[in-house]
């Protein structure tokens, strides 16, 4: 036999060698229950589950023709190829040019509970109301499907046949103006009702709204139905009469049919994002990315929480801030039910904002959705950075005070958390004007005052007057907000400090020379808020009155107004006349408001 006989056979076995260990994969793992999903392709894409959640691998490149270029991202950069595709990591691709995918479908079908299960995190409240809406704004997060990253927006339920003004109708025409800027749809129907007519309806109105859009047709709440008797086929055949191809069985909720959810928005994510990097030009790209990574890297993302009682304002402050129509508003009380997240750049820095529905307080008669709208926007209050309180300015004028009982709960809560605070009064356009002139002057010069007496453990607490429904003040807003933020990440050097002290201690009358307290040193151990530890000698401790002292000279002397200042003090007790120890001694006042801080740092 030829050296080129036997170099032959020795490939031909090892190309069937491949092939049956790959046939053997695919036929275990299918066995196995792990997929569930159409493989005759020639690139398998194999998966199994984790936790709910499926973890993909890809077997073999994709093939194409060897003529195409196709751009592929690596660490940030963009490389040119030719003549092999390579798959595109979705994972260092920039936030800003994933492709946007919307969750439409009628009320009730499981989109907020596929919007939790994509971007891992149950975010979007999830309750069965039958009768009503419980999502009623558009949500936004990062889906993590295996390696697929992409934006996902979670929509209200469309029902065609609101009236023309009502909320429906407005939730409706929010959607539509949202969907002309996605990519990509995914309509959700519900397996276990079957075909209903509203969801005829709301395939002629995306067909209407969208027409060059193909949606990706899933049939959620596929977990009971099996497919053996064949009802998940009658099921199929019978979503097919949408007219959007081939459906998709899931389950939001047990993570069901993720993989083939994965599979089949792969391509099309992959053939966007290879135009978007087609049309690109390399060496503006580079730049661009280049600088933008220096701006990030020196400014930190700010999360801004934007808080209050119903009807003041806050969902129309929240779509002034991102120039769009992204919350639902409206005279109509408590309409933001779900806390809505979205994010926009200004300057270089990532404003992350969180609307809240209007704080009530939780009581025992209180259930449902209402319920779970008062846990959300506390849990988000505690993850805010800074907290926008938003007052209304017709109520202050005609109640002559500037915060109610629930308005002085909210501003407490945040100083006790220790987050930076600023006050919005919004609406103030109701009070502009000749006959309200006098009044106008009156809220501007009352408000600042009431509120400090109202909240005295922060000084010099940020007032800002807007209108939000004019677009006026917002600038100011976003000025003040970042400065607080600024201000609460502030870190003071020990040198610094210790020569302030000394000028400090000259100046404060004390009343008992001989128990006047000895402070050793002063220092700063954390910031977010900031936080001070005072080493003190003997035993004489700093009472209330000399912490309140100090604290009020550090607002005023390092211009730390609107954010929460804490000040711990430790003794050198001497033992033996030579080594000391020390032990840590506050306030009971100052201890219970230290302990409130879970992240309090341990010196």
């Amino acid at each position: 036999m030829s050296h080129q006989n036997a170099a032959a056979l020795v490939m031909k076995s090892r190309e069937l060698k491949s092939l049956a260990g790959t046939v053997t994969k695919t036929g275990s793992m299918l066995s196995s229950g792990f997929v569930n999903a159409n493989f005759n392709s020639k690139s398998p894409i194999f998966a199994h589950s984790t936790r709910g959640l499926c973890t993909l691998v890809d077997d073999e490149p994709l093939h194409t023709s060897p003529h195409m270029d196709v751009r592929r991202v690596h660490s940030g950069k963009v490389d040119l190829i030719h003549g092999k595709v390579q798959p595109i990591d979705f994972t260092k691709v920039n936030i800003n040019d994933l492709p946007t995918v919307i969750i439409v479908g009628r009320p009730n079908v499981g989109k907020s509970a596929l919007f939790n299960r994509l971007i891992r995190r149950r975010e979007a409240l999830v309750y069965n109301t039958p009768e009503d809406h419980v999502t009623r704004d558009i949500r936004e997060g990062i889906a993590k499907l295996s390696d697929l990253r992409f934006r996902v927006l979670d929509s209200a339920g469309l029902e065609m046949a609101a009236s023309s003004g009502s909320i429906l109708d407005r939730t409706a025409t929010m959607i539509a103006n949202v969907l002309a800027r996605s990519q990509f749809a995914i309509f959700l129907i519900d397996a276990r009702v079957g075909l209903h007519p509203l969801d005829l309806e709301v395939g002629r109105w995306l067909r209407k709204h969208a027409p060059g859009m193909r949606p990706v047709v899933v049939m959620n709440k596929s977990e009971s139905l099996d497919d053996d008797n064949g009802s998940l086929t009658v099921l199929a055949a019978e979503a097919s009469r949408l007219g959007f191809g081939d459906p998709i069985a899931i389950s939001a909720e047990t993570g069901l049919g993720m993989a083939e959810l994965y599979l089949a928005l792969r391509p099309l994510l992959e053939d966007y994002m290879v135009d978007v990097l087609n049309d690109r030009d390399n060496a503006s790209n580079e730049k661009s990315c280049s600088k933008s990574n220096e701006v990030e890297e020196s400014k930190l993302p700010l999360q801004l929480a934007i808080v209050g009682r119903p009807n003041v304002g806050k969902s129309t402050l929240l779509n002034t801030f991102l120039q769009e129509d992204r919350v639902l508003v409206g005279p109509e009380a408590g309409l933001t039910r779900d806390s809505v997240r979205a994010h926009f750049q200004f300057q270089g820095r990532t404003i992350y904002l969180v609307d809240t529905a209007g704080w009530l307080q939780r009581t025992k008669q209180e259930k449902g959705p209402s319920s779970l709208s008062i846990i959300q926007s506390r849990k988000n209050l505690m993850r805010a950075h800074v907290v926008a309180l938003v007052l209304d300015a017709e109520e202050i004028a005609e109640a002559k005070r500037s915060m109610k009982h629930a308005e002085v709960v909210i501003a407490r809560q945040a100083v006790e958390e220790g987050r930076g605070l600023v006050v919005i009064v919004n609406k103030m356009d109701v009070l502009r004007g000749k006959k309200n002139s006098m009044l106008y002057e009156e809220v501007m010069k009352a408000v600042p005052e009431e509120i400090q007496t109202l909240i005295p453990q922060v000084k010099s607490i940020p007032v800002v007057f807007i209108s939000a429904l004019e677009g006026r003040g917002r600038m100011a807003v976003i000025h003040q907000v970042i400065d607080t933020y600024e201000k609460w990440c502030l870190r003071l050097p020990t040198a610094r400090l210790n020569h302030w002290l000394h000028k400090v201690m000259s100046r404060h009358s004390w009343k008992n020379q001989a128990a006047q307290p000895k402070i050793k040193y002063f220092t700063q151990v954390k910031a977010r808020p900031p936080t001070f530890v005072a080493f003190v000698s003997g035993k004489t401790q700093l009472s209330n009155t000399d912490l309140r002292f100090l604290t009020r000279s550090l607002e005023e002397d390092f211009e730390l107004g609107g954010i929460p200042i804490r000040i711990i003090q430790r003794s050198f007790l001497k033992r033996d006349g030579s080594s000391c120890r020390i032990s840590t001694q506050s306030s009971s006042k100052m201890a219970e408001r230290i302990s409130s801080d879970k992240r309090a740092a341990a010196v």
